[in-house]
């Protein structure tokens, strides 16, 4: 367990921290660190993205566990490895090689001999069963304009995937009997070969290269789809968005990738989520932003103007006095937070920049000098001014 960091630290969470902080913290690293949103970077980039996407995930699955949190508040690593069986060699009810599977990333098996602790028996967990063969993933993307995403929608996209053979259903042979279980792996899928190392001898467990990993030997294969049990078809998959999405994000339809052989379990289908740019909106998180140019007129002696929402325009007074760079808040008129997280509905900022003619007649200079030595025309920042420009003048 060397070289990991401290599961609160990962987070960025104190140890006190309550679940929804912990599941809060989580959710920002989740969206900083996705794989999806560095998919234009450096190879460095990525890599880096990946294991920190998937340090903090490890954290979150221990300290979103109240039991586990509790061991690990205890035990710190060691409790991912400790347990209360006779001898002190419970291994949580996990099968030895699942139990060695998760600390090495491998399948092993260790026969230490004759020295009374024989794990080379061990029966049970995932590979004394027969193996599940798993279809591949898909992945495609949606387009989604701002109106789509504020209010969620049902997206259909057409993808080219493996399905069923319809002659045959997904068998591959004509007849049942025309399937016999494999003689190599004894329709398990994996085999194990023996290997020697300097803690006595060990196990590694592959894929089985008579059956190549399926479990079965068909004899009188299918003429349509020659014995795989699946044909390619492009079809359509309607998606259901949930409000608040991002660019980037990516939507995990379960079962809607390639078929496996033989009746295995289905691929899902990944869908990447692509924003289009609004023509007026500018978007940041959940807060929507809109710069509106307003006359002189309209800055010195208010308005009532139209401003473009995702719901629709709204009207919105323009206070006599404005300056160029005020923004005024609409609340609630931004985007929504997606699946409930974050802090509900965001919301609308509206910034007046105001226009200044380039051109004058002669009548409209001769009324505007009359005006110039007036003190309402005349800046006076030691006033009520001073506290306006001090408000804008740092906003952007």
């Amino acid at each position: 367990m060397a070289g990991k960091r401290d599961y609160y630290e990962v987070l960025g969470v104190d140890k006190k921290a309550s679940a929804e902080e912990i599941k809060s913290a989580y959710r920002k690293l989740a969206l900083k660190w996705h794989p999806d949103r560095w998919v234009n970077g450096t190879d460095a980039e990525k890599k880096t993205a990946e294991e920190n996407f998937k340090e903090a995930a490890e954290a979150y699955s221990i300290l979103s566990d109240p039991d586990k949190r509790a061991k690990y508040d205890q035990f710190g690593f060691a409790a991912e490895q400790m347990g209360g069986g006779a001898g002190g060699f419970d291994f949580g009810g996990m099968d030895i090689n699942d139990f060695l599977r998760n600390i090495f990333g491998g399948s092993f098996g260790f026969d230490f001999g004759g020295g009374g602790f024989n794990f080379g028996g061990f029966g049970g967990g995932s590979d004394s069963g027969t193996h599940v063969v798993r279809g591949r993933d898909i992945r495609t993307s949606v387009k989604l304009t701002l109106e789509e995403i504020a209010n969620g929608c049902v997206k259909e996209v057409s993808i080219e995937r493996a399905r069923p053979c319809p002659d045959c259903g997904g068998k591959g042979a004509k007849s049942d009997s025309d399937i016999k279980t494999c003689p190599t792996c004894g329709g398990q899928g994996r085999v194990r070969q023996q290997t020697r190392g300097i803690f006595g001898i060990g196990y590694t467990i592959g894929t089985c290269p008579q059956c190549r990993g399926e479990g079965k030997i068909i004899s009188n294969p299918c003429r349509r789809c020659n014995g795989t049990g699946l044909e390619r078809r492009r079809e359509t998959v309607r998606v259901n968005i949930p409000a608040g999405v991002e660019d980037g994000m990516q939507i995990t339809v379960r079962g809607e990738g390639h078929s496996a052989p033989h009746g295995g379990q289905n691929g899902d289908l990944l869908v990447v989520i692509n924003e289009i740019a609004h023509p007026q909106l500018q978007r940041d998180g959940n807060n929507l932003f809109y710069t509106r140019v307003i006359s002189v007129m309209d800055a010195m002696l208010g308005a009532e103007i139209s401003v473009p929402c995702i719901d629709g325009s709204t009207k919105l007074k323009v206070e006599p006095g404005t300056q160029s760079g005020t923004v005024v808040k609409l609340r609630g008129k931004g985007l929504p937070s997606v699946q409930g997280y974050g802090r509900g509905t965001g919301d609308m900022y509206v910034k007046f920049q105001v226009w200044v003619p380039h051109k004058l007649s002669r009548s409209e200079k001769e009324a505007l000098e009359n005006l110039r030595g007036s003190s309402s025309f005349t800046p006076d920042l030691t006033r009520e001014d001073k506290a306006t420009f001090d408000k804008v003048k740092n906003i952007y």
